[in-house]
């Protein structure tokens, strides 16, 4: 998935109120950008961070910037754009670029099951059972090459899960899939001291069926795509 429009760099000042970032440009200029990230970001979001942000001139958006990439500085990236997890996968999936999942010719996004949730997206075939996709943004990582989520409490993640068991149970597929925005990880974990809950969600999913899978990601300032399987420490 390209960006729409040539990311600018900068370094963070701040981020506060979740979605909200001062930054300054290389120009000297300090703007406000948009954070598309509820989480804690966790090691992401300390001040002087080298970031990349995406202008836009839509006159119906408040701030001109969006703030989409760290840069580490030492040849990776993490993504920070919730957001863009979904469209990059969709692209995927539609392509039938991950081989577990391949055989699915339909692919539709945000569609209502369960009791008031939607599947961000639901995969249908000839002669295939109806495979239900939940995706996580993960971007947390404490140790070196391993990446951890959630990055904060997640009430509506332990929720998804169970809906997934539920699905699992009812006998169609059901896939949690981990998108990693980070390119210095090879492995993925869950972070049970942060969120006991969805850890125990994520067991019983586990146990009632729910298959997890992990990948990674190409990310450039260009430029986010699919990248290749990682391994899952559950």
């Amino acid at each position: 998935m390209r960006f729409q429009t040539p990311l600018v760099p900068a370094r963070l000042i701040r981020r506060y109120k979740r979605f909200l970032a001062d930054c300054q440009l290389d120009d000297g200029r300090e703007i406000i950008a948009h954070c598309a990230n509820p989480g804690s970001m966790i090691g992401l979001a300390e001040p002087g961070t080298r970031i990349w942000l995406e202008p836009n001139d839509d006159p119906r958006r408040k701030l001109k910037f969006g703030w989409r990439l760290v840069d580490h500085e030492n040849g990776h990236f993490t993504g920070v754009d919730t957001g863009i997890p979904n469209r990059a996968l969709k692209i995927a999936l539609e392509a039938r670029a991950i081989a577990a999942l391949a055989a699915y010719d339909t692919v539709r996004a945000e569609v209502k099951y369960g009791e008031n949730s939607r599947i961000d997206f639901l995969l249908t075939g000839p002669h295939l059972p109806d495979a239900y996709v939940e995706v996580k943004s993960v971007t947390l990582s404490r140790q070196p090459g391993l990446a951890e989520f959630p990055d904060s409490i997640t009430a509506r993640g332990a929720k998804h899960l169970a809906e997934l068991a539920k699905m699992s149970c009812l006998g169609h597929r059901a896939v949690l899939l981990y998108l990693v925005q980070r390119t210095d990880c090879d492995q993925v974990d869950v972070a049970r001291d942060i969120d006991p809950a969805y850890a125990t969600a994520l067991d019983r999913a586990i146990e009632a069926g729910v298959d997890v899978m992990a990948f990674d990601t190409l990310i450039s300032p260009q430029e986010i795509t699919l990248g290749r399987a990682l391994n899952t420490v559950t």
